[in-house]
């Protein structure tokens, strides 16, 4: 079977995402001779990466994030072109814009399947300050989504909501990490002696809720680090608490998972202020490492939390996480 991914959640710095597909194409590198995966995403150029049974091909395309270096993938003839010369048995869409309809369009020309994974609950982070514009939100999900032979979601409640919402075919797909890499029982990074080492992996934007979590460490005493892996379009707010507390440690990006890894191992908790999250891959790896993760309820990442979490936030506010932390 040849499985082709396109996904526009993809740049040098971008992480869960490329993390899943990138996964996908070392396991049938390594355990699944009779297979081949073909990647599409956007980049710097037009260009072919080619291993024994996998091709990435980035189409170049407009940089509209010099933080996080995601770019807008406009060349949709060339997302075309690749396919129908590559002609996969099964397409899978990891994109919820142009590029998805572009997956949908292409299967229908060439007889292949298309499926979509619902990496991004953008409907709801891209309205919540808007409610009147979610009913126009849910109908396009609805309308993009049933045009999919399945749309796969990693969450049993979030397929639940979709279906409320008319998607009628969802399938949940449980995810999980690698625990050759994320285990406890590995080196740990070097540590400020002597604190409670806080940490965040991720981007820093309004739909990862950072300013809350930046906001909450504000009110923490002394006794705290916080150490954030990650960049993005808040970077400014963060560099600010970096300044005025002295307790901050910041990795804009770290690509080695071995490394990511030993992160993990060195902190003391791992806080993920997100409230949009379909499943939190950071947080799956975080308890994978040992470490345990506190956040704020209602998430979908509460189904992938194997610890208590009647310490959990109750509120999305700077004061109810700074109280779930401490």
């Amino acid at each position: 079977m040849k499985i082709c991914d396109v996904t526009q959640f993809y740049s040098p710095r971008s992480g869960g995402v490329k993390r899943y597909v990138h996964e996908k194409i070392a396991f049938i590198e390594s355990s699944s001779p009779g297979d081949e995966h073909v990647l599409i995403v956007p980049g710097a150029r037009d260009e072919v990466t080619r291993n024994d049974r996998s091709r990435v091909y980035s189409i170049r395309s407009p940089l509209i994030s010099r933080t996080t270096q995601y770019r807008v993938l406009l060349d949709l003839r060339a997302v075309g072109e690749i396919i129908e010369r590559e002609r996969p048995d099964l397409i899978e869409s990891g994109d919820p814009y142009q590029l998805g309809w572009k997956a949908i369009a292409a299967g229908r020309l060439h007889h292949i399947p298309v499926v979509a994974f619902y990496h991004s609950h953008f409907a709801e982070a891209h309205t919540r300050s808007w409610p009147l514009l979610q009913p126009a939100a849910r109908a396009y999900v609805r309308k993009l989504y049933n045009g999919f032979a399945a749309t796969l979601v990693p969450a049993p409640r979030l397929a639940e909501l979709l279906a409320s919402w008319g998607v009628t075919n969802t399938r949940n797909v449980s995810l999980g990490v690698n625990s050759e890499v994320f285990h406890p029982n590995g080196p740990s990074a070097q540590r400020p002696a002597e604190r409670t080492l806080l940490l965040y992996v991720g981007r820093l934007a309004p739909e990862k809720n950072t300013a809350t979590l930046l906001k909450a460490f504000s009110l923490l005493p002394d006794e705290y680090h916080l150490l954030v892996i990650g960049d993005g379009q808040q970077r400014e707010h963060l560099q600010e608490v970096q300044a005025n507390t002295g307790r901050v440690t910041w990795v804009p990006y770290c690509a080695d998972a071995g490394e990511l890894a030993r992160y993990y191992r060195a902190a003391d908790l791992f806080v993920h202020p997100g409230v949009e999250e379909t499943f939190g891959l950071v947080a799956v790896e975080s308890q994978a490492c040992g470490t345990p993760v506190v956040g704020i309820k209602g998430s979908y990442m509460d189904d992938v939390i194997l610890h208590d979490q009647s310490a959990w936030a109750e509120e999305n506010s700077a004061a109810a996480l700074a109280g779930a932390i401490q």
